[in-house]
């Protein structure tokens, strides 16, 4: 079955519907310009509703961060614990920030084509593939925005890595049967409106993906 992530949790109605639908990650954005952001404060509240990973009930939780400073991933993890960190930024600083933290690293890669497919995992623990942004795009993901997801079959993945970009309900299990994902990350997927999750897609989006 394919794990599943739902990313960009900014309230206590999309926390509790991704514990109960049993995600295996539930991810807080730390980059103020989405409409899914929240401060350490307000992610360190929400954590708090239910377990921490490992245990019954509890889904990991990852923290997403966008070209960050040092002091920002410092203040997110002063406040909250975060299983991992998904890292919008180059490989050099993605793996700069795992030595530093000691917190495990997922960099996102925006794909446009096979030749944007990463061949090493260069310092980090994972990967995240998005689509890439268009040039004049607000923010690196969460755009909702699929692409050629069967050009992953034939990729050598250089370690563990999630699929992500354009995923719905209605889509995933298709996506997952045509890139092989072993797991899956929405955000914009799972909304009635930006920043704003529906109980029912999240339900309906894990079953969907635990079922292909």
């Amino acid at each position: 079955m394919a794990r599943v992530k739902i990313c960009g949790v900014n309230s206590a109605g999309a926390f509790d519907a991704a514990v109960a639908a049993g995600a295996d990650f539930v991810g807080f954005v730390f980059f103020p310009p989405s409409p899914r952001a929240v401060t350490p404060e307000q992610a360190k509240n929400l954590s708090a509703r239910a377990p921490a990973s490992g245990q019954p009930g509890g889904p990991r939780r990852v923290g997403l961060f966008v070209d960050p400073t040092e002091a920002a991933i410092a203040a997110a993890l002063a406040a909250v614990k975060l299983d991992a960190l998904q890292i919008y930024a180059d490989g050099a600083r993605a793996a700069a920030l795992r030595l530093r933290f000691g917190v495990p690293v997922w960099r996102a890669v925006g794909v446009a084509s096979a030749a944007d497919l990463p061949a090493r995992l260069e310092g980090v623990d994972g990967l995240l593939l998005d689509a890439k942004p268009a040039a004049d795009a607000l923010r690196p993901g969460g755009n909702a925005q699929a692409w050629n997801w069967p050009m992953l079959a034939g990729w050598a993945a250089p370690g563990p890595w999630i699929l992500a970009g354009g995923l719905t309900p209605e889509n995933v299990a298709a996506a997952v049967r045509a890139s092989g994902a072993a797991a899956v990350d929405v955000s914009s997927g799972v909304e009635r409106a930006p920043g704003e999750k529906d109980s029912e897609l999240i339900r309906a989006f894990v079953a969907a993906a635990r079922a292909a």
